[in-house]
């Protein structure tokens, strides 16, 4: 497996990274565990969420082995989406939360140190996860990026996180942090994890350019689009799905000429003797400026059906039919 590094950091990333979303949730401490030791036999390193049971089966799981050949990577929840059992509904991303929060992934996780820690959303108004456009009406108070960025300074002088990444972010947003960072000689942001697909790659119209300026590597999440992308929902809705699950999540993937672009990419793949997420997953892989590509997977066989994907490759004609779908059906799941 490919190893990038990742913007300006000294950290090697694989071209594929362990997203884990269901764990706690799709998943027992037992599963997490067995596909962990899947990833990592397959050269992945882990990925933990924000989410308490995915640090803390991340945490069991990492006891006893040598924690310096792992790249830690979480988050901290921004206010926006009411989630308020997380911190005691302290959302903001102030010097004091962001101390909290790391104090929190820290315990959790069972290490002293996490290689990237990033924001999993913006501490300022955008639009997210199907949203697509501005609304300056939704525009609320917010800690100042100089601010946030200072509290980051913090954490990395203490030895606590290494680098700071950012998540589901605007051009302006990542722009903002580079400039001031750069500026005012703070930790510059090294990653940012947004949404990229074969029905979604908004990513290359405006954020693409300020990250290709920047050094600032891309961790592409959701490369089969909720689970649109493995064909499983053409033929029906399965109610253990995540797009059924994190329908708040899924939303983007609810909408017109979704389903159209999703029978178009399907039928070149079988065309090819491929699967559809095969297909989907080396895309994305193939993209020059992608660091690493998330993937989750609630079963064993799928994690294995996603890997075997590394070995496929895509040839001009075939990115030449994926760019005529993508012209025909634009970004329908932005």
């Amino acid at each position: 497996m490919r190893y990038n590094r990742l913007g300006d950091s000294d950290l090697f990333v694989s071209e594929f990274c362990l997203g884990t979303m269901t764990y706690g949730q799709q998943n027992t401490a037992e599963q997490a565990h067995q596909q962990l030791d899947l990833a990592v036999d397959n050269g992945v390193p882990a990925q933990a969420e924000t989410q308490g049971l995915s640090e803390i089966y991340l945490g069991k799981w990492l006891q006893g082995k040598p924690r310096d050949q792992f790249i830690l990577s979480t988050k901290m929840i921004a206010p926006g989406r009411g989630l308020e059992w997380i911190r005691e509904g302290h959302h903001s991303i102030s010097p004091s939360t962001i101390a909290a929060a790391v104090e929190g992934s820290l315990k959790r996780l069972g290490t002293d140190y996490i290689d990237l820690y990033q924001i999993h959303w913006p501490d300022r108004y955008v639009p997210t996860f199907g949203q697509t456009a501005y609304d300056p009406n939704q525009d609320r108070d917010t800690v100042p990026i100089l601010k946030q960025l200072d509290g980051f300074a913090k954490q990395i002088k203490a030895g606590k996180i290494r680098y700071l990444g950012l998540s589901n972010e605007t051009p302006w947003g990542v722009f903002s942090f580079y400039r001031l960072a750069t500026q005012m000689g703070l930790p510059k942001v090294i990653s940012v994890q947004n949404a990229y697909s074969l029905i979604n790659r908004t990513f290359e119209i405006g954020v693409l350019e300020v990250c290709h300026r920047g050094n600032v590597g891309l961790l592409a999440y959701s490369p089969l689009a909720f689970g649109l992308l493995t064909g499983k929902y053409l033929q029906a809705s399965p109610a253990d799905g995540r797009l059924n699950l994190f329908s708040g999540f899924g939303a983007r993937y609810r909408k017109s000429q979704v389903d159209e672009a999703v029978r178009a990419y399907a039928q070149i793949a079988q065309d090819r003797g491929i699967s559809l997420a095969q297909l989907a997953l080396t895309f994305v892989r193939h993209q020059g400026f992608i660091a690493s590509t998330i993937i989750g997977s609630t079963k064993l066989e799928q994690l294995q059906a996603n890997l075997n994907s590394l070995e496929i490759i895509l040839e001009p004609d075939l990115l030449d039919q994926i760019e005529e779908i993508h012209q025909r059906y634009p970004n329908p799941a932005p």
